[in-house]
């Protein structure tokens, strides 16, 4: 589950996800690639998936990469209770199994560009892919951000979705799979709001949860035509 030193060097010449003291992004022509994870802390085959998306923090600096580390809790019941995982999380892997044909869910589960993808190392390999709509994010006050929304196709659909995620969390696990472990995560989805679907240019409003001053956040908003799933642009604000 390593990236290959070409491929990431390949991935660097981007845009990077916060600018200036003001806090504040843009998008830039290309879809970034659109990574979901779906992990527990009760699953044993979940921490080297956990330790390859935490690999990926250079090119998410980089706008590369939207990376989210999507806690689910239905290992809960081994005898450890993910301190992440929200019923909200699972939901979301059960629309995405039924758009892929799934039958059934697991974890981990690697979904790129809202596709179910089995091959760690190849999840990256895509070619950029030109943008369909233009985001700008914006942080207004502490904990309240604005998106502006603007589809390349003047009134065309969308839909989006918001998350805060965090880096830097660990836990020691006493039960379960993964009894014994100290567990090291980034990425962890703190916040997922859908956004709901709309046409044309519109302004979209997060007000996020408290961040603790201890764990780096990010604000993601990922914009996707509403059929098929697809990204149609993606972007990360990191404020400090």
């Amino acid at each position: 589950m390593r990236l290959p030193l070409a491929l990431l060097a390949a991935h660097l010449a981007a845009v990077p996800f916060a600018a200036g003291a003001a806090c504040q992004a843009q998008s830039g022509p290309q879809v970034p690639t659109v990574i979901e994870l779906y992990t527990s802390e009760g699953c044993s085959s979940c921490p080297p998936a956990d330790r390859w998306l935490s690999g990926l923090k250079p090119l998410a600096a980089q706008g590369r990469v939207v990376a989210q580390a999507f806690h689910v809790g239905y290992w809960d019941y081994i005898g450890w209770v993910d301190r992440f995982a929200t019923p909200a999380h699972t939901t979301r892997q059960r629309q995405l199994a039924q758009a892929n044909g799934l039958g059934s869910i697991y974890t981990p589960q690697l979904v790129r560009d809202g596709r179910d993808w089995r091959d760690y190392a190849g999840a990256l390999s895509r070619a950029p892919e030109p943008a369909q709509a233009s985001v700008a994010l914006a942080r207004t006050q502490d904990d309240a951000f604005e998106a502006s929304v603007v589809p390349v196709k003047g009134d065309a659909s969308w839909s989006a979705y918001w998350t805060v995620t965090e880096h830097g969390h660990s836990s020691k696990v006493q039960a379960g799979e993964n009894a014994g472990e100290l567990l090291q995560h980034d990425f962890v989805v703190r916040q997922y709001v859908q956004a709901g679907q709309y046409s044309g240019a519109q302004k979209l409003t997060l007000r996020a949860v408290p961040g603790d001053g201890k764990h780096a956040r990010q604000v993601n908003l990922v914009v996707l035509e509403p059929k098929s799933g697809k990204p149609m642009q993606a972007l990360s604000l990191a404020c400090s």
